[in-house]
């Protein structure tokens, strides 16, 4: 069992398990060269959030043809290369060529030829709705989502509340009057809200829980949120869920 320390949060994962996600690849493969004309191009610089650019990247490979190849583009940097060389050994697709110029990375990938088998499963709860406090989960969400992991996230306390319609992430303590710029700051780097993002993982079939007792306290009501399908439970109903579970994810 391997644990990671971060700040609010513990991350268990059992290594026993291989990663398994809608598409694979070892990296940069040699002596395959894609015509240019099935080419189809997307321009991520200036984001460095990699989930926002994994994301728009998958959305634009599903509508691509077999044979077609997307030339993406990103800043030069290797936090974004070794995140995007990540996802596609993870994802089954084929990274083709990567090359570095003028702080520009371009990567030419070709969607995978054969459908994925299952991958692994994480369960994450989520206690705080807090701006800074919600990035942690939803991002190590959506990566694994963006991996093909089964995602299921269960929202218990205040956090009731990120699944509210109208809810807005603020950041807690003396900095909450400041919480519009930290938001507008985040976004630019493609830190989206948090709404947006659980959007994003129901679309990649993420499942979502909230806790029945903590909507009674929180004053949120089933006909208070913003998204279809959850599942209003309690301890046990997620503990089946984490019993099945490769991955843990615990932020208070």
């Amino acid at each position: 069992m391997c644990t990671v320390l971060a700040t609010c949060a513990t991350v268990q994962e059992r290594p026993e398990q291989g990663l398994r996600a809608p598409c694979r690849a070892a990296g940069v493969r040699k002596g395959r060269t894609m015509p240019t004309a099935t080419a189809t191009s997307l321009d991520m610089r200036g984001k460095t959030i990699t989930t926002f650019i994994a994301y728009a990247a998958a959305r634009r490979l599903a509508e691509m043809a077999q044979g077609q190849t997307l030339e993406l583009l990103t800043d030069a940097g290797d936090a974004i290369d070794n995140d995007i060389r990540a996802w596609c050994r993870a994802t089954e697709q084929e990274l083709s060529s990567a090359a570095r110029g003028d702080g520009t990375c371009r990567y030419t990938i070709a969607p995978p030829s054969s459908p994925p088998p299952p991958g692994r499963r994480l369960a994450a709860v989520i206690s705080d709705p807090g701006l800074q406090e919600l990035l942690s989960p939803l991002g190590f969400a959506l990566a694994a989502a963006l991996e093909g992991t089964v995602v299921s996230l269960y929202f218990q306390g205040p956090a009731v509340r990120v699944l509210a319609k109208g809810f807005t992430e603020k950041l807690h303590g003396p900095g909450r009057p400041f919480s519009r710029f930290a938001r507008a700051g985040l976004a630019q780097a493609g830190h989206i809200a948090a709404q947006e993002k659980i959007g994003q993982l129901q679309t990649l079939g993420a499942h979502l829980y909230i806790c029945g007792p903590s909507m009674q306290h929180f004053k949120v009501a089933k006909t208070d949120l913003a998204f279809g399908d959850v599942t209003i439970a309690e301890y046990l109903t997620f503990m089946e869920i984490m019993a099945n579970a490769d991955i843990h994810l615990f932020v208070q």
